[in-house]
């Protein structure tokens, strides 16, 4: 007894030396504080806010000045019967205003502010409707709202097929599609929507967006036991669903988008079994379809790109060489090679004898003849220069069939 006794009393000692110690941190803590506080002088506060206001004021003014010339500017293209939206006149503007800033705001603030700038010049020269992948809030909505601005008109098309009919058909002014994803590669779909729209419509654009994905659920993080998503961003987080969810039932949607709202219409979980519904998509998708993020960039690679085209009926200008010498533009190309042995080779060849770098290649099924391939490659240079158009001419002669898919400025920064 006597030793239970001293026992509890050095348990009540430490316990109260622990609050004691405890107080005492925050009783400096609050000292501190009220000392920081002491010390602020609320005049100087007051001027700086006064000369923000002052930059605000000639910033309205500025921006205002530049919508009546942006304005001006859509009146004659209207006219002239050009387009809106010039890939490479966005690419030579945000180059310039990058080159300009000196700090301390960070190139992709600046570059952000200045896409919403120019969408909101789109919408004063002519609303533009922009055709994407969806449901609302995929990836391809997300990476079509970072290029165009929230400015412009957005439409669900539902698939990829089904963006280039509606561009072809002027439904939409532009189109954007995946093309390829760092971690899993080409998107087929598009590489075989181009096989029957070769000819209707061109790349006009390339757009680069980080890809993060987010556990998103109404539910807390513990009772998840069902997970929807498309079966390739399981694959990309694999590694942290195996870690966190080992037991977690893994179920494939057609798309991200809907694997959200399927989680919004979830029903609540109940008791402390695993009874809530989760999915993995974009945050977009989760303030679109109000679902709570549980945890944000679970993918296992956290560089996961994917590389979108932007289909057009017009063709891109070319950018020209940037400052380092290297072509500022992109060439996709479509073409079947000769049934001949090194047929292959020999069109890669004249690449490389004209130093023409070759940024993707990737092949499909032609759909006309077994063991007969369609390859597609992106290489750097317009078909507008002469430089390259020779070697174009050459690889033509030598393929049994062969498309310029379009010439488009090349994406420098990743969204």
């Amino acid at each position: 007894m006597p030793r239970r006794t001293a026992s509890k009393t050095r348990a009540g000692t430490e316990n109260g030396a622990a609050r004691a110690s405890r107080t005492a941190k925050k009783g400096r803590a609050a000292r501190e504080s009220a000392g920081a506080s002491a010390q602020i002088d609320p005049r100087a506060l007051d001027d700086l806010r006064v000369k923000i206001d002052e930059v605000d004021r000639g910033l309205i003014g500025l921006l205002n000045k530049r919508a009546e010339l942006v304005v001006e500017v859509g009146r004659i293209k209207r006219e002239a019967g050009l387009p809106i939206y010039v890939p490479n006149r966005e690419a030579q503007v945000l180059n310039k205003v990058l080159a300009m800033n000196p700090g301390p705001l960070p190139p992709r603030a600046i570059e952000g502010v200045y896409r919403e700038l120019m969408s909101g010049s789109f919408r004063l020269e002519l609303p533009l409707r922009i055709g994407y992948l969806g449901p609302a809030g995929s990836y391809s909505h997300l990476a079509a709202v970072k290029h165009f601005g929230s400015s412009v008109e957005f439409d669900d098309l539902r698939a990829i097929g089904g963006v280039f009919t509606e561009v072809a058909r002027g439904h939409v002014d532009y189109g954007l599609v995946p093309i390829e994803n760092s971690t899993f590669g080409a998107i087929h779909e598009t590489l075989e929507a181009f096989q029957n729209f070769h000819n209707d419509l061109c790349v006009y654009a390339e757009v680069q967006l980080e890809v993060h994905h987010a556990l998103l659920a109404n539910c807390a993080p513990g009772q998840v036991g069902k997970i929807y998503s498309k079966p390739e961003v399981f694959g990309q987080c694999r590694t942290w669903l195996a870690t966190q969810y080992p037991h977690a039932q893994l179920i494939p949607e057609a798309s991200s988008s809907a694997a959200v709202m399927r989680a919004a219409r979830a029903k609540p979980a109940r008791g402390k079994g695993r009874t809530g519904v989760a999915a993995i998509g974009s945050t977009l998708a989760g303030e679109l379809y109000d679902v709570s993020v549980l945890f944000e960039n679970i993918e296992d690679n956290p560089h996961n790109i994917t590389r979108f085209y932007v289909l057009s009926k017009h063709a891109a200008k070319p950018v020209g060489k940037d400052d380092k010498g290297r072509p500022g533009d992109k060439t996709a190309i479509m073409f079947t090679a000769a049934n001949e042995p090194g047929a292959l080779v020999n069109v890669l060849s004249v690449f490389h004898r004209a130093g023409i770098n070759l940024t993707h290649i990737d092949k499909r099924p032609s759909g006309r003849s077994n063991w007969q391939y369609t390859f597609f490659i992106d290489a750097e240079g317009h078909v507008d220069e002469a430089w390259f158009a020779a070697a174009i001419a050459q690889v033509r002669g030598m393929c049994r069939e062969m498309h310029v898919l379009g010439s488009f400025p090349r994406s420098k920064r990743i969204l």
